[in-house]
């Protein structure tokens, strides 16, 4: 239903459009961009420009994604130094688990999306991301403890799309493999005079479905933007909808150091009316105005989410069938969120800047379960209906947090090619948490409550600095440097327990150091860095009296290097590359096993690659034919905390060509060919069960996209 009205919307729209704009609609070819011109905004409240920025920041073109075929965060970031983003998990299969600096938690780096945290408050909203008429994306290495404050430790990955009135009319039809359809459709509508009124409107829709039994999703999303003059300032409205309907897979087991062979692989033994419903609504405004003492900008943006959740996981001795052998829930689950931000970026002087401001960061969830025990085979025939099915026990589980702050953000370029930026927070965070539990297996129900309260106030900071050591032309060679200083408050499981109790917050130090530069005047370019992050009270996942958890993890040390870089061999014609080594290691941590206290120092963390690495070729003429090979290198990683279970490295290669004619371009892209099925991420909530890379899929599409029609002088 959902991709049926979107394809009717789009393609009633693009008909009309299509025709008033192929006249004056031309196909430009896009000249080469080196780090010299780029400018990131995720660092600090500041534009920036990518080379002179004291940290690891990558920028990846929107035109780039389209010409490699990506579709998702998993494709988009897979040449990024680094960065491992996983597709599925927990999230469902149209959401992911990204990992940045070695760490793989869902809620260790921050998620933005032009400019708002999404799901900040909480766990990054992945399953909602939408990548349609995204102008780039920018990925930030490390904390962002004063621009986002207490909300990422490993690294901000911001999504942004076009403004209200800019970018091209762009339009996409595709069909795949198994059935997968989509479209969407991108129309700016430049403001027709001076101070009017500019707006865009984006709809898209997909189908997606996947080797694994029953699993796929539906996703409908539209964005309107609009902005213009208003009194003597700026103002911007975005209205943002999603309705995203997920039927999830089911991962698969370990037995001892390896996945087991009794589980076959694409089995499904979630209940038979298995669903991740979710609806997302965000209203965000924003005001801009040239003040006295600076520019004043303020941002507030308005978040809701509803979710109906049915799913179920083997226990950890699981047995074929014939006894009870899994565990299911049924629940109903909301989360309210509310970001606002305002600031000024004073101009002190010539060469210094100074950003001020207050920012708040507030979240209300709430979720209701109806947990229950089921018997099914392990091939998921005969999956049960939820509803059939006894209720054994209930929960209720209320969180509300806040997290405020004060900030000051100096920036002070010394000399043309000597820049230092400095940063300090003071954090002040309050939470307030209940849990309920109604057991429903006795002859009475027997109801048990617990309630928590924790408030953290603290401060955090960075410092940085960045050095241009030798220019000539366009070919540049800069050496940055930086020290974090961050915390976070425990993320919330909105799982089928009620944990009442608060944990610790999480808190972590790190410092970076690299060299970036521009050679054979902008052709090439690349970034090399490495790192080091101490850690204290990581949240990781542990079987707490016999239900899935989250418990502090003592204290853990991250270390690595990596280098990504670009070149241009010929007009058109670019090769990137990326190599990272990461060693992620627990410092002091003992968990019990069988019963038995294990220290777990010196252990490498569970599914955290010791090598990462990418290479890809691609060809993106302005016109005519057109393709890309990207070859992704995956190493050798343990799948639990004992390193006992060690799954061997893996590559995967994903290729696509296309052929462009004036406006309009047919393609094929194939994402892993080599059918690699290896387990990537781990289930919070199945216990050692790891959800594996999604099959060999083909996607053919066809595109159009028009320069928008300008408004006459």
């Amino acid at each position: 239903m959902i991709l049926r009205i979107a394809i009717s919307m789009a393609l009633s729209t693009l008909v009309p459009l299509t025709s008033a704009h192929a006249d004056e609609a031309s196909q430009s070819s896009s000249s080469r961009v080196t780090d010299l011109d780029r400018i990131e905004v995720t660092a600090s409240k500041l534009p920036s420009p990518v080379a002179r920025t004291p940290a690891s920041v990558t920028e990846v073109d929107g035109d780039r994604l389209r010409a490699q075929g990506a579709t998702d965060l998993a494709s988009a970031l897979r040449l990024v130094a680094g960065v491992d983003v996983s597709p599925g998990g927990d999230g469902g299969s149209a959401s992911s688990v990204p990992a940045l600096w070695g760490l793989r938690e869902f809620d260790a780096f921050l998620l933005v999306v032009d400019g708002v945290p999404s799901g900040g408050a909480f766990v990054p909203a992945l399953q909602a991301v939408n990548l349609a008429n995204v102008e780039r994306i920018e990925v930030l290495r490390g904390a962002a403890p004063v621009s986002f404050g207490a909300t990422s430790f490993v690294g901000v990955i911001q999504v942004i799309h076009y403004e209200a009135g800019k970018g091209p009319l762009r339009g996409d039809v595709h069909v795949g493999s198994r059935g997968d359809v989509g479209v969407s459709l991108a129309v700016p509508m430049p403001a027709t005079h001076d101070g009017g009124f500019a707006g865009s409107l984006l709809v898209d829709a997909d189908r997606k479905r996947f080797l694994a039994d029953r699993s796929g999703f539906e996703r409908g999303h539209a964005l309107y933007r609009v902005t213009g003059t208003a009194g003597s300032g700026t103002l911007g409205l975005d209205i943002d909808a999603s309705v995203v309907n997920q039927t999830p897979a089911s991962p698969h087991p370990r037995e001892g150091q390896t996945m087991t062979s009794r589980f076959p692989l694409d089995s499904n033994v979630n209940p038979a009316d298995a669903r991740l419903n979710e609806t997302r609504f965000q209203v965000t405004m924003n005001y801009a105005l040239e003040t006295a003492v600076g520019a004043w900008t303020t941002k507030l943006s308005l978040a809701r989410t509803q979710g109906e959740i049915v799913r179920g996981f083997l226990r950890a001795d699981f047995s074929d069938g014939s006894d009870v052998n899994a565990d299911g829930y049924r629940q109903r689950r909301s989360t309210d969120e509310l970001y606002f931000d305002t600031h000024v970026a004073s101009k002190l002087s010539d060469r210094t800047t100074l950003v001020w401001g207050v920012d708040h960061l507030y979240g209300n969830g709430q979720q209701t379960s109806d947990n229950f025990e089921y018997a099914i085979a392990l091939d998921g025939r005969s999956a049960p209906q939820s509803s059939s099915l006894h209720t054994d026990e209930r929960t209720l589980l209320t969180d509300r947090r806040n997290f405020s702050g004060v900030y000051a953000d100096w920036r002070f370029d010394i000399t043309d090619a000597w820049r230092i930026d400095a940063g300090v927070r003071y954090n002040h965070t309050a939470e307030n948490r209940y849990g309920q539990v109604t057991d429903l297996t006795g002859p009475e129900p027997a109801t048990e409550g617990e309630s928590a309260h924790r408030s953290d106030n603290r401060f955090s900071g960075a410092i940085g600095s960045s050095l241009r050591l030798w220019q000539n032309g366009r070919d540049e060679l800069v050496a940055y440097a930086n020290y974090r200083n961050t915390f976070k408050p425990a993320v919330v499981d909105f799982g089928p327990e009620a944990e009442g109790g608060i944990l610790k917050p999480e808190t972590a130090r790190s410092g970076e150091f690299g060299l970036k530069g521009s050679n054979f005047n902008g052709r090439l370019q690349w970034d090399a860095s490495a790192f080091e992050m101490r850690f204290c009270n990581l949240v990781v996942s542990q079987d707490v009296g016999g239900l899935p958890g989250l418990t502090n993890g003592g204290s853990e040390r991250f270390r690595g290097a990596e280098i990504e870089s670009r070149f241009t061999l010929i007009d058109n014609l670019d090769l990137q590359g990326s190599w990272a080594w990461h060693d992620a290691r627990f410092s002091d941590y003992e968990q019990l096993f069988d019963g038995v206290p294990t220290q777990l120092r010196g252990k490498r963390l569970e599914l955290s690659p010791t090598h990462l690495g990418g290479l890809g070729l691609t060809f993106a003429p302005p016109q005519g034919l057109n393709g890309y090979v990207i070859g992704s290198r995956v190493g050798s990683r343990y799948l639990n905390k004992r390193n006992t279970a060690l799954a061997p490295g893996y590559t995967t290669l994903d290729a696509g060509i296309g052929y462009r004619r004036n406006n309009w371009e047919l393609r094929l892209d194939a994402s892993n060919l080599s059918n690699r099925r290896d387990p990537v991420s781990e289930s919070e909530l199945g216990e050692s069960q790891y959800y594996r890379l999604p099959g060999r899929s083909v996607l053919a599409s066809l595109r159009f996209a028009l320069d928008p029609v300008q408004a006459s002088p």
